[in-house]
């Protein structure tokens, strides 16, 4: 099947979140909510390093919403249910459609971490990828040092597949870095 034709919910809610597609409008949220965490996001996400303007990051948000819609990426961003409140970012990346897999990333706002809400999060976006788009494999990459994150992949239910020993350097330092890769299959009923 073409997937263009899956029909793939651009909103949907879990007990205390609605996660949905970035939307017209989004870019100023989305900003807000990086720069008040860019510290604790510059080490792991290159893209946090340097902050766009909030034009570049409503351009972002509507070119995420055409490639959410020609279900070329799923970005998806975090609210506190029943508010506007952003309180971060996940989605499903880098479709193989031949398999169907995708990679699951996030981030967090700082107010918001140890709180439960990025599992929950994973939790959910899991569901969606394997009921709507048929998904056989997910995975979440993360740097070895990314003790927070790895621990997501863990509650969440995947497996820990292995480490790529100094597969890349750091976006900052340049010193070699390793990767942890973690993944989840669909449940055989």
């Amino acid at each position: 099947m073409n997937p263009i034709m899956k029909d793939v919910p651009y909103s949907f809610e879990t007990e205390r979140l609605t996660i949905r597609g970035p939307r017209v409008g989004d870019g100023v949220r989305v900003r807000t909510a990086v720069l008040a965490s860019h510290e604790e996001l510059k080490p792991w996400m290159p893209w946090a390093v340097e902050i766009p303007s909030e034009e570049e990051y409503e351009i972002l948000v509507r070119e995420g919403q055409v490639r959410y819609l020609g279900r070329q990426d799923f970005w998806l961003l975090l609210f506190l249910k029943g508010t506007e409140t952003l309180i971060g970012g996940s989605g499903l990346h880098r479709p193989d459609w031949s398999v169907p897999s995708f990679e699951i990333g996030y981030w967090l706002h700082t107010e918001h971490t140890g709180q439960g809400y990025m599992t929950e999060a994973v939790q959910a976006i899991c569901q969606l990828a394997f009921t709507h788009l048929d998904a056989q494999r997910l995975f979440i990459r993360c740097d070895s040092e990314n003790k927070a994150s790895a621990a997501v992949a863990r509650r969440c239910g995947f497996t820990f597949e292995g480490t790529h020993l100094h597969d890349s350097r750091h976006h900052i330092t340049k010193e070699l870095t390793s990767t942890h890769f973690f993944s989840r299959l669909p449940q055989k009923t």
